[in-house]
């Protein structure tokens, strides 16, 4: 019998672990881990005995979920301290590129629910609070930065066409996809944006813009026109960002948090700091990482299709440049 050759016996792994990576994976139960989510916040905020200060920290992506950022803890923590008699004020620590407009505008807008229950919300932009980062930072009654703080890139990314129909073609390889509407497969990787499709996106762009200017008109006190100009997606130093107004004082994390006690009147209130909960590594973690391993050595797409240039591929596969505050 023919002994299996080392890219047999590789693919046979990879495939046994992707398998059971999807069983393990449908089980875990979306809705037991929202309510863990709740429950993780609520007992964290409720522990609370004296009067604090809270810290929350956004660092990374704004998305759904990373190992940096949970959207749903996010939120929740931040519905609970509103409602916790102890908490007098919120600082929340920015550090991040930007990310989704989606979650971002709902950060966004549950720091302004806490701002209307009375109580004060101070931002303090650590290394980049860019694009989604400044526009969740707008909810603040004040933008404290960093001096060495990239802050600002006012703009919105609708979308990505990679257009890759002539290679393609250059291997004789056609790919068509089935649909109604004929505007249904736009940003298709395998045919080219129409002028018709180029503007629907750029309409979507366009809107986001709108509200996201709007409301760094609104909350900074600025002149639409004056927003318009400096809004050209371009990141600003925090000595930048000050002349602009765009933010209100650069200082150190500890000169902001004697400020923000100041104000309060309570120059004895302790600060707690909130961070996204680590969560331990589980088998489905280890399986994913010995799977990522895995393809690392055996790379499945050389199997079905002809060799593409590196630097073809890597553009293919690069994620989007941040910063970025974009539709998904």
């Amino acid at each position: 019998m023919k002994k299996p050759s080392s890219g047999t016996i590789v693919l046979i792994v990879i495939i046994s672990i992707i398998a059971v990576l999807i069983i393990l994976g449908t089980s875990k139960g979306k809705s037991n881990e929202s309510s863990s989510t709740v429950n993780q916040a609520a007992t964290y905020v409720n522990k609370q005995r004296s009067d604090y200060i809270a810290e929350i920290y956004l660092e990374g992506e704004i998305t759904q979920k990373t190992k940096t950022y949970d959207q749903q803890w996010l939120l929740n923590t931040i519905r609970e301290l509103k409602n916790n008699a102890k908490n007098k004020a919120l600082v929340v620590f920015i550090n991040s590129p930007g990310g989704s407009v989606y979650e971002a505008d709902e950060v966004y807008l549950a720091l302004k629910d806490y701002r209307n229950a009375g109580k004060l919300v101070y931002v303090y932009q650590g290394s980049m609070a860019a694009s989604g980062g400044y526009y969740i930072s707008c909810a603040a009654n004040k933008i404290y930065a960093n001096r060495n703080t990239l802050t600002g890139s006012i703009g919105v990314i609708a979308g990505q066409s990679i257009d890759v129909s002539e290679l393609l073609a250059r291997y004789g390889i056609k790919a068509e996809t089935i649909h109604a509407g004929k505007n249904k497969n736009m940003g298709s990787m395998t045919q080219p944006l129409t002028d018709e499709q180029r503007q629907i996106l750029q309409s979507v762009a366009d809107e986001c813009y709108d509200q996201f200017t709007e409301i760094v008109s609104l909350e900074r006190n600025l002149k639409m026109d004056e927003v318009r100009k400096i809004s050209d997606g371009r990141i600003y130093t925090a000595k930048q960002a000050l002349d602009l107004k765009l933010i209100d004082k650069i200082s150190t994390h500890e000169e902001m948090l004697d400020d923000l006690k100041v104000e309060i009147q309570n120059q004895n209130c302790s600060v707690v700091p909130f961070k996204v909960p680590e969560e331990k590594s589980s088998i489905f973690d280890i399986l994913s990482s010995l799977s990522s391993k895995a393809s690392d050595s055996f790379d499945l797409s050389s199997m079905a299709l002809p060799y593409i240039p590196k630097s073809v591929k890597e553009e293919l596969e690069s994620p989007v440049q941040y910063p970025a505050f974009i539709y998904r």
